[in-house]
């Protein structure tokens, strides 16, 4: 389901995605299908790993990034959730042949 909300999206963001909604900033983004995409990547990763353990495993790994990269910019874009996302948010029919735990193979 996706909800407007300019407040529960971060500064500097256009959406986040908090199981089960996309968050968007504004309503003419929902016209955005690659964004739209790319934040029903994220609700599948969340339900793969039952949610809770999706959160905790992507702040480790930006946290990891962020010492890696020193960058939070570098270290967002490099987390394996978000590159399988941006890797495969203009493919349309990415969802339908999307293997399970696909993400693991960004690390």
């Amino acid at each position: 389901m996706i909800l407007i909300s300019k407040y529960i999206v971060p500064r500097g963001y256009l959406s986040i995605t908090i199981f089960p909604f996309i968050f968007l900033r504004s309503k003419d983004l929902t016209a955005n299908w690659r964004l739209v995409n790319h934040e029903r990547i994220h609700l599948n990763q969340q339900v793969e790993l039952l949610i809770l353990p999706f959160y905790l495993l992507y702040a480790l790994e930006f946290i990891v990034r962020l010492m890696q990269y020193k960058k939070w910019s570098l270290a967002y874009r490099h987390i394996s959730f978000e590159r399988e996302a941006y890797d495969n948010e203009s493919d349309k029919c990415y969802l339908k042949s999307r293997f399970f735990w696909s993400f693991l193979s960004y690390f």
